[in-house]
């Protein structure tokens, strides 16, 4: 059973290895975990019954009211079994109870999964961030979903 704690500075050796396979060279280094943590960001780490991470997720919060996906990653083994749907349900939820309004990410174009689960929580295409994952040179799909709000409407 996989559950869902905060992300902590002892699950970036964990991280690497799942970033080297899923993202080669355009992998997160440490010191980019490290920062994220730094900066109070978001972070959710999935794990097993064995507490070895299988996924992790992060939101950094823009305010006043948008934030951004800063990765969605589910080891490669762990994958298709609803780990990335709960982390990015965690991720969204966090984002309504800090209040924001807009959630933006950025995806790589040829990734139509991750791409597919986005739209499933309502996320749109709004633009291209050309040559922005390097150095692939690979064009980036930004997308966005508004979130309702307890005291709109």
């Amino acid at each position: 059973m996989t559950r869902l704690g905060p992300f902590r500075w002892w699950h970036i050796s964990e991280a690497l290895p799942i970033e080297a396979d899923l993202f080669g060279a355009e992998q997160w280094s440490a010191a980019m975990f490290w920062n994220e943590l730094a900066n109070g960001h978001h972070y959710l780490a999935a794990l097993d019954d064995t507490d070895a991470l299988v996924g992790y997720a992060g939101l950094a919060v823009a305010p006043p009211d948008e934030a951004w996906v800063q990765n969605v990653a589910v080891r490669r083994d762990a994958q298709r079994t609803g780990i990335g749907r709960m982390l990015l349900t965690e991720l969204l939820a966090e984002a309504t109870r800090r209040g924001v309004r807009r959630v933006l990410l950025e995806v790589a174009v040829d990734n139509a999964p991750a791409q597919r689960l986005y739209a499933t929580y309502g996320f749109e295409p709004v633009g291209v961030r050309r040559g922005y994952y390097q150095p692939s040179n690979t064009d980036a799909l930004v997308m966005q979903v508004e979130l309702e709000r307890a005291n709109d409407g």
